[in-house]
């Protein structure tokens, strides 16, 4: 089941990144690769990955790492879409926590940046695939998909669910760098 629709076909794709854990830094190979034919790299393009302990304390220090990256690469993005998007990373990192951590000690984040599109991702060992579930005004919790589903649709972007060929999943969003005209 789609949480919020494809891709569009300008990010990264997560099969040209390679498998596991690399450090920050991008990846070579990555979109936005320096290759004879290729037309000159975008400073700030390129695909991060890191991996964190799926504890409570990961969320503020994965939501802090994505927003230094995207400083320290100065990738020309609005403030309210740096805002959605830091949204965006706490929630689905809060839903690896809780939900997955049973199977899955460590998560993996990865950040993909190219001229048009910010995308991020979070990956973990559990197999369940979430869903977006409708609001319920009388539970606490349970919201934090269509929260993300809702900034993503709200932005221009898209977002989805997807297995892993090691069997767990990985839940990404992608959003526009720049507000369409």
């Amino acid at each position: 089941m789609t949480v919020c629709g494809r891709i569009p076909p300008d990010p990264v794709p997560a099969d040209r990144v390679p498998p596991g854990p690399v450090p920050v830094g991008p990846v070579p190979g990555a979109a936005g690769a320096a290759s004879p034919a290729a037309a000159p790299r975008v400073p700030y393009e390129g695909t991060w990955r890191f991996t964190a302990p799926a504890l409570d304390s990961s969320v503020p220090q994965v939501r802090h790492a994505v927003r230094d990256l995207l400083d320290r690469q100065r990738v020309p993005v609005r403030d309210e879409t740096v805002d959605g998007l830091l949204l965006i990373v706490s929630e689905l990192v809060t839903n690896a926590v809780r939900h997955a951590a049973v199977l899955s000690p460590r998560i993996t984040v990865e950040v993909a940046v190219t001229t048009g599109w910010v995308r991020v991702a979070v990956a973990d060992d559990h197999p369940y695939r979430p869903k977006a579930l409708e609001a319920d005004h009388v539970r606490t919790g349970g919201r934090g998909l269509l929260l993300v589903k809702a900034i993503t649709v709200e932005a221009g972007g898209s977002c989805d669910v997807e297995h892993t060929p090691q069997g767990g999943k990985v839940v990404w969003a992608a959003l526009p760098l720049h507000a369409a005209s």
